[in-house]
């Protein structure tokens, strides 16, 4: 489970600083420890503050889960930054945002933090505490209460402004000073003089477990309380914690039940610290509850799990458990034992867990250059896929790799009879255009390529380490065609792709996702021509006389586009265009890019025809030259028994996964007739080969699950 553990300590990133600003801090020491806890337990974890930024690390840490994968949780030990009821902010931002987080809601914190409010709950109902009353402003006259008392803000904690008086004038004094440093009410209570006894608490409900009583050993010098200087290792005495205290079996039992009972007026989860004094006779009062007990090396609470045998690390992880329970009704997260699963939970474990890994990959593949007219870089990065691909196991297929503009490699038992996946290595991007960096949303990840090229590149490889996992890769029938020249339309890669397309059972094209969670299951053919038209060379103003070549060539171009037909799904564009012109004279010859769409082969022909109709005769020379063509994938009844199967896979798995067509093409369209081929089963991308490109960080292991999921059935079949 992913959980991040949220402090406070440089309180600096805020609006504005105002108010009562926060004095208790977690030392970076104690953060370290936990995180280094929670890492044995198998959790992964960080540190983040608890500031203005919190919302959007927190999602940058933790993106949206997929059915069956628990959800991130934070291990709460944030204090606040300012203002009152501090104790509550940050767990009522993780409410507000749907966080689970250890520890107590808003509302218990505000009650365990406003001393007088939670001893009047005591009072009322039936907790013994020391009895009290509140100073309300400088001006207000002093309680009738016998001394000696003790003083202390009434919204603070950690012993701050806290004082033992023995008279009035003392009271007094102290009153006033509170109000001075913390301009809040003071709460004056009676001194019981006695022992400290601590209660730790852990659980919730009928189950919450009280530790073993954990006494406060002052010693013969200074106060008998323990004092901020105490805590801060500061007083020049050394405060022992004694664990279990020195209690008779009675007394253990009241101070167990009565901490109990204080947790649940308060309505605490997970865990707490009940704070009590034992006076001469035996009577137990309750000084507070602390809603957030330190998890310091020296703390009560850590010593007391140490006497009920938890160490360190198994007291973090429990509380993680507790929580989990709470949220999940689970006793702790499941487990990815893969003995005691099924295959395809394994795989679930296996990809869920190593999320942040495939995000890792990809920024790995971002980083490498290799666009269409960058033969240097695409080599850099298919050396880089070969390496990848035989560390896990696969082979080169030499009959389907030129080692220039395709690469293919297979599974031990080969891809024949088998699945063939299909992705590009190439960023068709001019040489000249800017890098775009990786970087991360939320949820997106953006950088060059990412949706069109290194998203399924790691798609692929943990598809394959997932099989892996479950020892079911080398029985598996797989082979992965990866081409370089998206750029140039895959000219020299579509008859090996063709090839390799027809000695696989079924073909899986990992272009991306679109937007909208949409596989793809038909896509447009695509035709460029390059139009040359030639006439003669003149000078300006003596075109009356000779055919003006801009002019007709407008007006033809303005003939074709009325072939463009968005019911018969035919779109057609001049591009491009190219003039040459002696010196002081109009052009005499013309290149224009034209590019066409169309949804069938016929239809495609029939497209052709018409552009030769158009260009040619008015006395200028016509040459209308085909320079690429991409086949149309159509929607045949081949497909769909795969496509269904796909479908069916991502229903098991609540996976939102829905059908449209393309006006892109993509090499599904050059998978023979005879083999079912479906496409788009790459991660869900937007905005492709613009400086925006990006994919949708949940889509990444939900579509990896996915197609895994699919290979764990074929290899079984």
């Amino acid at each position: 489970m992913k959980v991040a553990v949220i402090y406070n300590r440089e309180s600096t990133k805020v609006i504005n600083l105002f108010g009562i600003p926060n004095r208790e801090k977690y030392g970076l020491e104690s953060i370290q420890r936990i995180l280094n806890a929670l890492k044995k337990g198998g959790h992964q974890a960080v540190a983040i503050e608890g500031d203005k930024d919190l919302i959007d690390r927190l999602e940058e840490f933790m993106p949206r889960v997929i059915k069956g994968e628990l959800p991130g949780m934070a291990l709460n030990l944030s204090y606040g930054i300012q203002g009152q009821a501090r104790y509550t902010h940050v767990p009522g931002i993780l409410e507000m945002v749907g966080l689970p987080y250890v520890g107590s809601n808003p509302l218990a914190h505000s009650l365990a933090l406003d001393k007088v409010v939670a001893k009047m709950l005591f009072v009322q109902n039936g907790i013994p505490t020391p009895e009290f009353a509140v100073i309300p402003t400088p001006d207000s006259p002093l309680p009738d209460l016998e001394f000696p008392l003790i003083v202390k803000p009434k919204n603070e904690a950690v012993s701050f402004g806290i004082q033992v008086v023995d008279n009035s004038e003392d009271l007094k004094n102290a009153a006033q000073a509170i109000f001075k440093e913390f301009g809040q009410a003071v709460l004056a209570e009676q001194y019981i003089e006695g022992r400290e006894i601590n209660i730790g608490l852990l659980g919730n409900g009928p189950n919450v477990e009280t530790f073993l009583p954990a006494e406060l050993i002052f010693g013969d010098t200074g106060p008998q309380i323990y004092t901020l200087e105490d805590k801060k290792r500061t007083s020049g005495r050394e405060v022992g914690v004694q664990c279990p205290a020195d209690l008779d079996d009675k007394s253990t039992c009241d101070a167990q039940d009565i901490a109990k009972s204080a947790f649940e007026v308060l309505g605490c989860y997970d865990c707490a610290r009940v704070d009590m004094r034992l006076d001469k006779n035996g009577n137990l009062y309750v000084l507070e509850i602390n809603s957030l007990p330190s998890l310091g090396e020296h703390g009560s609470y850590v010593a007391a799990a140490e006497a009920m045998g938890m160490n360190f690390t198994a007291l973090i992880n429990r509380l993680i458990q507790t929580a989990s329970s709470r949220y999940f009704g689970t006793p702790e997260p499941p487990s990815l034992q893969t003995q005691k699963l099924a295959a395809k939970d394994v795989v679930f474990g296996f990809l869920t867990k190593n999320r942040d890994l495939m995000e890792k990959k990809i920024e790995s593949w971002v980083n490498i250059s290799s666009r269409t007219d960058d033969p240097a870089g695409i080599r850099v990065a298919a050396q880089k896929l070969d390496k990848t691909l035989k560390e896990i196991g696969m082979k080169p297929v030499a009959d389907f790799t030129d080692h220039r503009d395709i690469w293919t490699w297979e599974s031990p038992k080969g891809f024949r009879r088998g699945t063939l996946f299909i992705s590009q290595l190439d960023v068709p991007r001019g040489l000249n255009s800017g890098y775009e960096y990786f970087r991360r949303t939320p949820e997106w990840l953006f950088g060059e390529g990412i949706g069109a090229s290194r998203a399924q590149l790691v798609q692929f490889e943990f598809m394959l380490r997932a099989l892996k996992s479950v020892r079911r890769f080398s029985r598996t029938r797989v082979g992965f065609a990866c081409y370089a020249d998206e750029g140039r339309h895959c000219d020299e890669s579509a008859a090996i792709l063709t090839q390799a397309a027809a000695s696989a059972s079924r073909v899986v094209v990992l272009k991306p996702g679109n937007v909208g969670d949409f596989m793809i299951v038909s896509r447009r053919g695509q035709q460029q021509y390059r139009l040359i038209v030639e006439g003669k060379s003149v000078k300006l103003g003596q075109s009356g006389r000779h055919t003006d070549i801009m002019k007709t060539l407008y007006m033809k171009l303005l003939e074709m586009s009325n072939l463009d037909n968005k019911k018969a799904r035919i779109g057609i564009s001049a591009v491009d265009f190219k003039t040459e012109a002696f010196p002081e004279r109009l052009p005499h010859r013309v290149q224009v890019l034209i590019q066409a769409s169309y949804p069938t082969a016929a239809k495609g022909r029939e497209l052709h025809a018409a552009l030769k109709r158009i260009f040619k005769g008015d006395g200028l020379k016509w040459n209308l030259i085909a320079i690429s063509e991409r086949p149309p994938m159509l929607e045949r009844k081949v497909n769909l028994q795969l496509i269904k199967t796909i479908q069916d896979i991502a229903g098991q798995w609540d996976i939102p996964l829905l059908t449209e067509s393309s006006l892109w093409p993509s090499p599904a369209g050059m998978v023979p007739d005879t083999v079912p081929v479906a496409c788009g089963l790459g991660p869900v991308a937007k905005d492709l080969y613009t400086s925006r490109e990006a994919v949708s960080r949940i889509s990444i292991v939900q579509r990896t699950l996915m197609m895994a999921q699919f290979l764990l059935n074929t290899a079984e079949e």
